[in-house]
C-alpha cells in the first residue's frame, strides 16, 4: 500500500508540475503594453496585405514566390518531418503486432556418440502471429507523443513565419526596385535639363555675355549628374537580382524587366495601426515559441512518468507441425501470454537527470517565449514611429522639391537677363537634384516601414 500512495503521488505531482507550466502562457502581457488609446488596429491583417498597394505586379510576384522559393519548400518539409515524428510516437500507444510463417528443416550427425552413430532429418512447419503492447498505465508515452505534436504544431507555426516573411521580402526588394528605378528617372530630367541650361551658358558665352567660368561650372554639373546613371544602374540591377532568388529562378530569366517605368505607390496619410495585447500572440514566431513551450512541459511531464513501472502485455498464438496437412489442426495449436512489469529501481542518476534536462529546456523555451513577445512589441512600435514619422517628412520634402523647382526658374530667368549670378543657377540645380532624391527615397522609405509594420503584425497569412 505504501507503494501505491507512493505511485499516486508521484503521479499527481507530475501533472501538476505540467499543467502549472503550460498555464504560465495564460497570463496576460505587462498592463503597459495594453494602451487602449494607443493601440487600436484598424488594418485587417488577415488578409492579402499586398493586394492594398494595387500593383498587380506585386500580386503575380509573391504568388511566384510563394510556390518556387526555396525557403519556404524547405519549411513544408519539415512540416512533413514533425508529422512523421508525431505520428511515430503516437502509435507507440497501439499494439505492435507480427506475423510469423516458417519452416525449418535440420539433419543431425550420425558419427557422434550423441546421436548414437545414427544420422537423421527434422523439419516442421510453423505459422504464429504475436502482439506486444505498453499499457501506457502512467501516461509517458502519451506525453511524449503530445510532445511530438506540439513540435509538429511549431513546424506549421514556422512556415507560416517564413512565409510571412517572404511575402514582406519580396514587397520590400521589389518597391526597393522601383525607387531605384525613379531615382534614375529623376537623374535623367536633371540631366536634360542641366544640358539645357548648358547650351544657354554656351550661347551666352559665344554672345559674350557670360563667362567661360560659367560653361565650366555648367559643364561640371552636367557631368556629375550624368556620371550617377551607371550606379544608379547597377543598383537597380542587383534589386533585379535579389528578386529572382526570392522567386527561385536565375537572374537572366528577369533581364530587361520590367520593361516599363512603374511609379512608386502613394500613401500619404498616416494609417492608424494598433497593437492589442492578444494581436502579438497571432505572430506565427510567437505562436510557434508557444508551441515549443507546451512541447517542453509535455517532455517534462513525461521524464517525471518514467519513474512509475512499466507494464507490457506480450502474446503469440499459431500452430506446429512437422506436416504441412497436420498445421491447421487444433492439436497443432500453440499459445502463450506473457504479461511483465517493469520498474526501473537504479539507473545511476540517468532519471533523475533526464528530468533536470527537462525542465531546464522548459525553462529556456519560456525565455525565448517572452524575449520573442518583446521583440514582437519592439518591431511593431519601431514600424509604426518609422511609418509615421516618414509621412511627415514626405510632405515636408515636396514643398521643398516645389520651392527649389521654383527657385532654379527664377534664377535662370534672372541669369538669362544678367541680373544674377551663375552661382545661383549653379546652387538652384545642385539642390533640386538633392531634394528630388530624398523625396523619392523618402518615398520608397514610406512603403518599406508600412510593409514592415504589416510584417510586424504577422499579416497576410
Amino acid at each position: 500500500m505504501r507503494f501505491l500512495h507512493l505511485f499516486l503521488l508521484l503521479f499527481v505531482a507530475a501533472v501538476t508540475t505540467a499543467q502549472k507550466q503550460v498555464s504560465y502562457l495564460d497570463e496576460p502581457l505587462p498592463a503597459g503594453w495594453n494602451d487602449g488609446e494607443f493601440y487600436s488596429q484598424t488594418i485587417p491583417i488577415d488578409d492579402y496585405w499586398w493586394t492594398n498597394f494595387e500593383d498587380p505586379q506585386l500580386d503575380s510576384l509573391i504568388v511566384i514566390a510563394c510556390e518556387n522559393n526555396y525557403s519556404a519548400l524547405s519549411a513544408i518539409e519539415n512540416i512533413k518531418k514533425a508529422r512523421a515524428a508525431w505520428r511515430i510516437a503516437q502509435a507507440k500507444l497501439m499494439p505492435a503486432a507480427e506475423l510469423d510463417l516458417g519452416w525449418q528443416r535440420t539433419k543431425t550427425s550420425g558419427n557422434t556418440a550423441q546421436t548414437m552413430y545414427k544420422e537423421s532429418w527434422y523439419g516442421d512447419f510453423s505459422a504464429a502471429a504475436s502482439v506486444s503492447w505498453q499499457a501506457d498505465v502512467f501516461g509517458a508515452v502519451y506525453m511524449r507523443a503530445k510532445a511530438q505534436k506540439k513540435l509538429f504544431m511549431a513546424t506549421e507555426e514556422e512556415y507560416r513565419a517564413v512565409m510571412v516573411s517572404l511575402a514582406a521580402n519580396v514587397a520590400i526588394t521589389y518597391f526597393n526596385l522601383l525607387q531605384s528605378m525613379v531615382q534614375m528617372e529623376v537623374i535623367g530630367r536633371n540631366v536634360a535639363s542641366q544640358r539645357e541650361i548648358m547650351n544657354i551658358v554656351e550661347s551666352r558665352y559665344e554672345s559674350g555675355l557670360a563667362s567661360k567660368l560659367d560653361v565650366a561650372q555648367s559643364r561640371s554639373v552636367y557631368y556629375s549628374t550624368l556620371a550617377q546613371i551607371p550606379s544608379m544602374q547597377a543598383t537597380i540591377d542587383s534589386y533585379r537580382n535579389a528578386i529572382a532568388t526570392l522567386l527561385g529562378v536565375y537572374p537572366q530569366q528577369l533581364e530587361g524587366w520590367p520593361s516599363e517605368y512603374t511609379p512608386l505607390p502613394t500613401f500619404v496619410e498616416p494609417v492608424g495601426v494598433g497593437v492589442p495585447a492578444e494581436l502579438l500572440r497571432r505572430r506565427p514566431d510567437i505562436r510557434a515559441a508557444e508551441k515549443q513551450v507546451e512541447a517542453s512541459a509535455a517532455l517534462l511531464g513525461a521524464t517525471r512518468r518514467d519513474w512509475f513501472p512499466q507494464i507490457f502485455i506480450n502474446g503469440t498464438v499459431g500452430f506446429s507441425a512437422d506436416k504441412f496437412k497436420e498445421l491447421p489442426r487444433s492439436r497443432s495449436l500453440t499459445w502463450e501470454i506473457a504479461p511483465t512489469i517493469k520498474w526501473t529501481i537504479f539507473s545511476g542518476g540517468e532519471r533523475i537527470n533526464a528530468t533536470r534536462e527537462a525542465r531546464a529546456s522548459l525553462d529556456d523555451n519560456i525565455f525565448t517565449y517572452n524575449k520573442t513577445v518583446l521583440n514582437a512589441v519592439q518591431e511593431v512600435e519601431n514600424a509604426m514611429s518609422s511609418y509615421k514619422t516618414s509621412i511627415a517628412q514626405i510632405v515636408s520634402l515636396r514643398e521643398a522639391v516645389n520651392q527649389n523647382n521654383e527657385t532654379l526658374t527664377l534664377s535662370l530667368e534672372l541669369y538669362k537677363q544678367g541680373l544674377t549670378e551663375f552661382q545661383a543657377v549653379l546652387d538652384a540645380q545642385r539642390s533640386l537634384l538633392t531634394y528630388q532624391n530624398y523625396l523619392v527615397q523618402a518615398q520608397g522609405g514610406s512603403l518599406i516601414y508600412l510593409i514592415q509594420l504589416y510584417e510586424a503584425l504577422g499579416g497576410g497569412w
